[in-house]
């Protein structure tokens, strides 16, 4: 297919998600299967446009100034490409597959509008009934924060120090263009263009034997900021498909009783595959099973329990970035009650002197401090450990990836602007005792 064909292409599918209100994930899903004749690369390409302009959606339709597909989409090659006017409408030429030539008004949009004066919801394109609860956290920061999380992420994946070390796997990997992560002992990154392809990362030796998996950074700090160790007994309430609790069995070196669970036992489903291809042993998988209480054998014996909690997942925006446009008020509401009732449940299972560690892949206060404030005044044997005195004993970079971090009495809140992840707010309660 040609660029121009591309186009075309990314017009129709972002007209799908709009008409029949579906993710865009099933809408490139659903144009892949009716035209076989795409290859692999012309997917990619046309997925990266979709979701481009899925980034940028308010921001170029206020460029615009017009909210359809098409204008949505040439706002976006300016805005997150970087094509002046002449380059798109060089694109726009009308030709066979290609999109209708640029009107005038289009050709002016390009040429002469900016975001220069527009409210933070729109240059930090994100919905506007959230700007109050963004506004909170991050102040006259928001847009710049919010453009950070519209961004496009980077592949992180984490060694599986169990099995292999980092160097050697880095060494592995260099023909995918793999480095570093800035922050996690364990990581290493691929940056991922516009139009990239998967890197098969499941087809690289190192994943097939267990020594790496798909992680991203801030979820690998947000496990090492428990602090599990070795010989502990550590809960994983929130498992879902197994990240955390992989890195968590990492932490103890495969040395006392790691206990995964997840109220929905479909997330679990992929774990057990996991933890075998990791070469650990020490984890009990709990799946539930009607209403029994799969932890009732345990009381105030657990020595951490770490709480992955279910959120609104605005940390993750620039991974899935049609999340944000379909996100409504309602579904905060019910994560808030889902957070309570795990952390409750939670301070049951701790003995005393041991510890949870909240997580949210949330940068909303409700989710985040207010949830803390709130436990704190219902369990008022349970106070935060100071962030910096949680990161102090870990590792080196301890200060430096502070002091880049949001802290509040209640936690320290990652972010794509400030740490280069996802977002992630973690903070430490421990227990009386």
């Amino acid at each position: 297919m040609t660029p121009a064909a591309r186009l075309s292409a990314a017009i129709e599918i972002l007209g799908a998600i709009d008409a029949q209100r579906i993710p865009a994930p099933n809408a490139l899903k659903e144009w892949g299967t009716a035209h076989r004749f795409a290859g692999s690369g012309d997917r990619a390409a046309i997925a990266g446009l979709v979701f481009d302009v899925l980034r940028r959606r308010a921001s170029s339709a206020w460029l615009m100034d017009a909210d359809t597909p098409r204008a949505r989409l040439l706002g976006m090659l300016k805005l997150e490409r970087g094509l002046d006017a002449d380059a798109v409408a060089a694109l726009c030429d009308g030709g066979r597959f290609a999109p209708e030539p640029l009107t005038d008004t289009e050709r002016a949009a390009l040429t002469s509008r900016s975001l220069k004066d527009a409210p933070a919801h729109i240059a930090g394109d994100y919905p506007e009934w959230l700007d109050p609860q963004l506004a909170a956290v991050f102040g006259d920061e928001r847009a710049e924060e919010a453009v950070a999380m519209a961004s496009r992420a980077p592949l992180d994946l984490r060694v599986n120090t169990l099995k292999a070390k980092h160097e050697k796997v880095l060494a592995s990997m260099a023909h995918l263009g793999a480095r570093a992560t800035p922050w996690s002992p364990w990581g290493l990154r691929i940056d991922l263009g516009a139009d990239a392809r998967n890197p098969g990362i499941h087809s690289e030796e190192a994943f097939i034997k267990g020594g790496v998996e798909v992680q991203d950074e801030g979820s690998q700090l947000a496990a090492w900021l428990s602090g599990a160790k070795p010989g502990e007994q550590v809960i994983d309430m929130c498992a879902g498909a197994g990240g955390k609790t992989l890195a968590l069995a990492a932490m103890m070196q495969g040395k006392g009783r790691l206990i995964a669970t997840d109220h929905d036992k479909r997330q679990l489903a992929p774990i057990h595959e996991r933890l075998s291809r990791a070469g650990i042993h020490n984890a009990d998988v709990r799946t539930p099973r009607g209403p029994d209480d799969t932890l009732s054998d345990i009381r105030e014996s657990a020595d951490l329990v770490v709480i992955d909690a279910p959120c609104t997942g605005t940390g993750t925006w620039r991974r899935n970035p049609d999340a944000k446009w379909r996100m409504r008020p309602g579904a905060l509401e019910v994560r808030i009650k889902d957070q309570i009732a795990v952390l409750d449940r939670a301070a049951s299972l701790v003995k005393p002197g041991g510890r949870i560690a909240y997580i949210t892949c949330s940068v909303l206060p409700q989710e985040n401090n207010e949830q803390v404030r709130t436990f704190t005044e219902r369990q008022p044997e349970f106070t935060v450990v100071p962030p910096s005195q949680v990161a102090s004993v870990l590792w080196d970079k301890a200060d430096d990836f502070i002091a880049a971090t949001l802290q509040s009495p209640e936690g320290l809140l990652m972010t794509p602007r400030r740490t280069g992840t996802d977002g992630f707010f973690v903070s430490v309660l421990r227990k009386a005792g």
